[in-house]
């Protein structure tokens, strides 16, 4: 198997979580993206979470900024399976003790 090429790591503990995933995604734009797609769905943002907020780009221009075009490539141009992507999100859920179901619930 080729070695992939690195990637600017999420931010902390992130950076674990999103490398989880590396192996579903063929290129190093698409892992690049998720790192970043992830990273602002986590962050606390005062506006909506449109491609810009998730980048962390300003209002406006911000949309235009590479992060944020980054990010909507991944979202809506990118070639990746997200069946494959949520069915390994809910095996790294299911892994830990903290999130997984148990007889007096979850979480």
């Amino acid at each position: 198997m080729t070695k992939l090429k690195p990637v600017p790591p999420a931010p902390g503990a992130l950076e674990g979580y999103a490398a989880g995933f590396d192996d579903l995604f063929t290129h190093l734009g698409q892992r690049r993206g998720f790192r970043e797609y992830v990273t602002g769905l986590l962050t606390p943002r005062e506006r909506n979470k449109t491609a810009a907020a998730l980048a962390g780009a300003e209002p406006g221009a911000g949309s235009k900024s590479a992060a944020a075009q980054r990010v909507q490539y991944f979202l809506s141009e990118s070639c990746w399976d997200p069946e494959r992507v949520n069915a390994r999100r809910l095996e790294l859920l299911l892994a830990e003790a903290a999130t997984a179901p148990h007889p007096e619930g979850c979480w």
